[in-house]
């Protein structure tokens, strides 16, 4: 019965979560037709769905450290990646618009790839080199009109809860934007939602804000050196998280 019950629970939490997430994207595609621009849209993001998928799951969410950051500045934030909840947990847990640096493949997804195409978020397309140094480009752009951009330079959701290497992808961009670069360790998200399959669980999901990394002064050849910095401190992080 106890299995029974939990696959009904998680049958209803997927039409939850699509319903959910449908109705929002085309409420906040209306409002950036109707405004012309993308700062409410994302701030239904992270004010209205995200919530709303962070309480329908059980996930209780405690975000630490935001005194560590200037939210008037841009910054590329770099975080561990867990699961897919991990963006409802960003989007709720930074007090500022964000443009996430996803895949080439959730373009093609609908509803969410038609968000992300019209909140201008960073697409990469990893087997081209030259599609993805273009769009980083772009995003470089975006970060110097005064934009944060937020990245998983993983490049993919870890299984174990290990932190895995960094990609110098999101470092670069920060570098030739000229802007600093904030670790965040995101804890518990795996076991509210699995990185294998949609088993959703109650549980509590925590947030912490490194301090800032500079890059003033930095080339884009120390991209890689930039990386291992916030790995490490993203790892540090998380052994802090442990250590309570």
């Amino acid at each position: 019965m106890s299995r029974l019950a939990w696959t009904l629970y998680n049958a209803l939490q997927l039409l939850f979560t699509l319903l959910w997430t449908a109705g929002w994207i085309c409420l906040a595609l209306l409002v950036r037709l109707l405004s012309g621009g993308c700062h409410w849209p994302l701030r239904m993001a992270s004010r209205c769905w995200a919530p709303g998928l962070l309480h329908g799951a059980g996930a209780r969410l405690e975000v630490h450290g935001l005194e560590q950051v200037d939210w008037a500045r841009p910054h590329v934030f770099v975080a561990n990646h867990q699961s897919m909840i991990d963006i409802c947990a960003l989007f709720r847990a930074l007090p500022v618009p964000l443009r996430f640096v996803l895949k080439q493949e959730l373009a093609k997804v609908p509803f969410v790839g038609w968000y992300a195409r019209a909140m201008g978020m960073v697409f990469i397309e990893r087997s081209s080199a030259r599609s993805s140094a273009r769009r980083l480009r772009a995003a470089a752009d975006l970060l110097r009109a005064g934009a944060s951009v937020c990245a998983f330079p993983e490049g993919t959701r870890s299984r174990d809860g290990r932190v895995g290497a960094f990609k110098g992808g999101a470092f670069q961009l920060a570098i030739e934007a000229g802007v600093s670069v904030v670790p965040v360790a995101i804890e518990g998200s795996g076991r509210v939602l699995p990185a294998a399959g949609f088993r959703v669980r109650p549980g509590r999901i925590v947030v912490r804000i490194g301090e800032p990394l500079p890059t003033r002064g930095m080339t884009p050849h120390e991209r890689n050196a930039l990386a291992q910095q916030a790995r490490a401190a993203v790892a540090a992080l998380l052994g802090e998280g442990r250590a309570q």
